[in-house]
């Protein structure tokens, strides 16, 4: 019974992180608009969660099985070798793909959604306190 609660937990844990990662990417992205030849990165946060909670839900925690797995870490290393380059919607004569329409819009998208996962993460410990209170 308890390791229904904390797998929940973790399926959020992991989403908070990943999310975090994606927000320091996109703000790499912002951060280097004016570089030449940069190009913007991105990675599939769906496919990412997916990938991470499939150790949860066998009790285990994620094996990396090859090398080009993403990490649950916020170090850089391994984490970017998952990262797919995005499509440049409008080409620019210093080769920079960087939309920083896009660019705002997913930071500002990814930022309330790491919000979010903040409130259910609360609204989870609360309520586990409340049930091991008898409330």
């Amino acid at each position: 019974m308890f390791e229904q609660f904390t797998q929940r937990l973790d399926g959020l844990s992991n989403a908070l992180v990943l999310r975090a990662h994606r927000q320091q990417v996109i703000a790499s992205n912002i951060a280097n608009a004016d570089t030449p030849g940069f190009v913007a990165r991105d990675f599939n946060f769906a496919q990412a969660l997916q990938n991470a909670n499939a150790g949860i839900r066998h009790g285990t925690d994620p094996v990396a099985t090859d090398a080009r797995h993403l990490r649950l870490t916020t170090s850089e290393t391994g984490t970017d070798q998952r990262m797919a380059y995005t499509v440049q919607t409008q080409p620019s004569l210093d080769k920079n793909s960087v939309d920083m329409d896009r660019e705002r819009a997913n930071f500002t998208d990814n930022a309330i959604r790491y919000e979010s996962t903040l409130r259910f993460i609360n609204g989870h410990v609360k309520t586990m306190l409340s049930a091991i209170q008898g409330q």
